[in-house]
């Protein structure tokens, strides 16, 4: 029997990943995670009061999820217990509960991890709630996914959801440090070439461990340093982490609507880019335009929805790559465009008065009136034609009765909008001066 673990490479001094070798052995060895594990961290402080709250920890992988935890149950006593939602059912949560309940007669508490609890449905996040409530396990879950969307309520309810960062660039430079001291050598790049290893990392320590550990394997010892295009040759530079359905699917659309509403065309552009290298459909890009070309552009520039539209329909037309180069354009025209939201409050207002007010009738002089009967009543009595009005503008009330004349719309004095604006200002003065008929 012994042969044959040693075959398969299983005795305990058979070589082990970088990655795992450089696990770090206690809190304080997690790199890039100050805000939870520094001195004055959430867990540090936690562990301080003796107290260790369920925790779902939310984080971009290689960010220090499943480490933190196992170092949690050494810290405090714990026997540690790891599941993936994504090979795991209920059969299998109920073992790991019973085998919990037993521990706890036994005196020892049980920390349970599950790795990518977001995969679990609703029943089986329900099924959590009664061992955490009576504290036969402390429950600690890792997710890439906003627990906000992806977590029962009353999951998030009994338990703190700590937001681990991607790793910047100091704390992959540490990894790196490591790595080094742990085979005995330098990584043989310049430092153009590391400033790239470093960004290949893309935030992620363990693939940036691996990487480093794919460069010792293939770069001999006294080799000369490998250069920024070397370094290419040698590695191959994954796509950024982006998960078209996740969290960085919202945030990299909210970072592009943010940059146009702000102005910026460069960062508008750089947005639009990250989006569609991270294979984001162009066709999402370019209807999202159109929104925004309603919300925060509106009537300060009317050429601007008319610029989204047309990208659209030319990358339903040419495709991809061709088509991509329209919806560009239109970000560019977008992010210089004057910008106003007048529209898109004086909607809402619109909306929020037209509940409120209920089916208020339309006031009788601008009701059509087919009818003798309708006539009797006052329909359209008193209507003032308004191209039979000087400057075509009669000034009629045309809000329901009870409610009077209420403003919505109020345009700044940007672009196109104006223009309006000094209509309208025009027309509120004619309102002004204008003799009510009896009938109003």
């Amino acid at each position: 029997m012994s042969n044959l673990f040693e075959a398969a490479g299983m005795q305990e001094d058979a070589p082990h990943p970088l990655a795992d070798r450089l696990r770090p052995k206690n809190l304080g060895e997690v790199v890039g995670q100050d805000k939870t594990v520094g001195p004055d961290g959430v867990l540090t402080r936690m562990l301080g009061s003796g107290n260790l709250a369920s925790l779902i920890f939310w984080g971009p992988p290689g960010t220090g999820k499943t480490t933190i935890a196992r170092l949690l149950a050494d810290e405090t006593g714990l026997h540690f217990e790891q599941m993936s939602a994504i090979f795991s059912g209920v059969a299998d949560l109920k073992k790991a509960f019973e085998a919990a309940r037993a521990r706890r007669q036994e005196g020892r508490g049980t920390l349970l991890f599950i790795d990518e609890i977001h995969r679990f449905n609703k029943a089986q996040q329900d099924s959590f709630l009664p061992v955490m409530e009576d504290g036969t396990i402390t429950l600690v879950g890792a997710t890439t996914e906003n627990p906000s969307f992806e977590l029962n309520g009353a999951l998030l309810s009994r338990a703190h959801v700590l937001v681990l960062d991607r790793l910047d660039d100091d704390a992959i430079g540490a990894l790196l440090v490591r790595a080094e001291n742990d085979i005995g050598r330098k990584l043989a790049v310049d430092k153009e070439a590391r400033n790239a290893l470093i960004a290949m990392a893309d935030g992620d320590g363990r693939h940036a461990l691996n990487l480093a550990e794919s460069l010792f394997d293939v770069v001999s010892e006294g080799q000369a340093p490998l250069t920024r295009e070397a370094l290419a040759t040698v590695l191959r530079q994954r796509a950024p982490h982006y998960d078209k359905s996740g969290e960085g699917h919202y945030n990299l659309i909210s970072a592009l609507h943010k940059s146009i509403r702000g102005s910026d065309p460069d960062a508008s552009l750089y947005w639009l880019a990250r989006m569609l290298t991270g294979g984001e459909d162009p066709l999402y890009i370019a209807r999202r335009l159109i929104r925004m070309a309603g919300e925060d552009i509106g009537l300060a520039d009317p050429q601007a929805i008319v610029q989204a539209i047309a990208a659209r329909d030319v990358y339903e037309t040419l495709g991809s790559p061709e088509g991509e180069l329209a919806i560009s354009q239109a970000v560019i025209y977008m992010a210089t465009a004057p910008k106003s939201n007048a529209t898109y409050v004086a909607f809402k207002a619109a909306m929020a008065a037209a509940k409120e007010t209920g089916s208020l009738a339309p006031p009788a002089h601008i009701l059509n009136a087919p009818t003798k009967l309708m006539k009797s009543l006052g329909y359209g009595e008193g209507y003032e034609y308004d191209h039979d009005s000087d400057h075509a503008f009669s000034g009629q009330d045309y809000f329901p009765d009870a409610v009077g004349r209420m403003q919505f719309y109020d345009p700044p004095a940007r672009g196109f909008e104006r223009d309006i604006r000094k209509r309208l200002d025009y027309w509120a003065r004619l309102r002004a001066e204008r003799v009510p008929t009896e009938t109003e």
